[in-house]
């Protein structure tokens, strides 16, 4: 699923389940990695939902996003933050669990 400054936050906040969500750009090489391998990976998610920072700079800037690729958690339109961790499948799903057992915020 692609988001845009347009309608992510209305879309986030009415999906249900947990979304994945993903900021990358188009120069950026460890974004086409993610774009690659994220979508086959066995994750603890109902969705990846992918942003185009180059084209969505309202985003970028509420989220405070300064390196590329990005990754947060949202469940049932409730923010669980930044994920910090490589691209692997078994590291993901650990830091995806771990941060759904924090207190949940708004979206930014």
């Amino acid at each position: 699923m692609e988001l845009t400054d347009f309608d992510a936050d209305q879309r986030l906040l009415a999906l249900p389940g947990t979304s994945l969500v993903i900021f990358t750009g188009a120069g950026c090489s460890a974004c086409r990695t993610a774009r690659s391998r994220l979508p086959d990976m066995q994750l603890p998610i109902e969705r990846l939902c992918w942003i185009d920072a180059g084209d969505n700079g309202g985003l970028v800037e509420r989220y405070g996003i300064f390196h590329l690729p990005t990754l947060f958690v949202v469940r049932d339109g409730a923010f669980y933050g930044e994920l910090k961790s490589r691209l692997s499948e078994g590291e993901l799903a650990h830091h995806i669990r771990l941060a759904l057992m924090l207190e949940p915020d708004e979206l930014p």
